[in-house]
């Protein structure tokens, strides 16, 4: 059996038989792995508090050729998540996070840099970043290092600037061209959610929450997001559609 240890951030957590839990994490550097934690159900587990949705903590693991399930032997945390679970907004923001990770990041590959999104978003929230802010910059990154949304600075198809043309996203499309290659029946892409897109490329979460954009510009951000991601996936997420029932319903 090969014995391995990682930094990982904690993605899911799912009971197994009577006293076991399986546990889905992310590393830098094997990407998303799945182990059990034999016990972690019991009352004096090893494991208590320490597997908490989003929390960062070194793993220990050991796997076998041909089985699905790593063997979990350690986990240590190094920064809990709890503060972010403490309300129902934050426990839906978390699930909403993970759930990107889940659907997004890669099985037993390098993914530095959706590991490094998920932990600077994660460290950001903590720290008090505004979280309407945090989930359109956190989205629109999975989505750009998934390679579905291309950074937003020229038209694919003649190559010009789309901050000079205008941009719209045409139909059944899951990236931007300028308007005049756009054809009729885009769905035109407003300039202040352009002007996002280009500043979170050179900007970071606590940089660009220095200057934030206003509240409609981010609701036209989650818009066009959700519209991609749709596209792309043929389905919504979960978590999505729990997060708007649930605002909707509070409203």
């Amino acid at each position: 059996m090969d014995q391995q240890t990682a930094e990982a951030l904690v993605l899911d957590v799912a009971d197994l038989h009577d006293y076991d839990r399986i546990v889905t994490f992310l590393t830098r550097w094997q990407g998303k792995k799945r182990g059990v934690t034999q016990g972690a159900r019991r009352k004096f587990s090893r494991f208590g508090g320490q597997i908490q949705p989003l929390a960062k903590v070194s793993v220990t693991w050991y796997e076998k050729q041909g089985r699905d399930l790593a063997r979990i032997s350690a986990v240590e945390m190094i920064r809990p998540a709890e503060a972010l679970l403490g309300d129902l907004e934050g426990l839906l923001l978390s699930a909403y996070l993970r759930d990107h990770m889940l659907e997004f990041a890669q099985e037993d590959e390098p993914g530095d840099k959706m590991y490094r999104l998920l932990d600077t978003t994660t460290e950001a929230l903590l720290e008090g970043v505004d979280r309407d802010l945090a989930t359109r910059y956190f989205e629109a990154w999975v989505l750009r290092l998934a390679g579905v949304f291309p950074a937003p600075f020229f038209c694919p198809e003649c190559e010009r600037p789309l901050a000079d043309l205008g941009a719209v996203l045409p139909l059944e499309s899951e990236g931007l061209v300028c308007r005049e290659c756009g054809g009729t029946g885009a769905d035109g892409v407003p300039a202040d959610v352009l002007l996002f897109l280009l500043r979170m490329s050179k900007e970071s979460l606590p940089g660009m929450a220095e200057s934030p954009p206003s509240l409609a510009t981010l609701q036209k951000v989650d818009k066009l997001c959700a519209a991609v991601r749709r596209r792309f996936l043929q389905h919504e997420l979960k978590s999505y559609q729990v997060i708007r029932e649930t605002l909707d319903g509070l409203e």
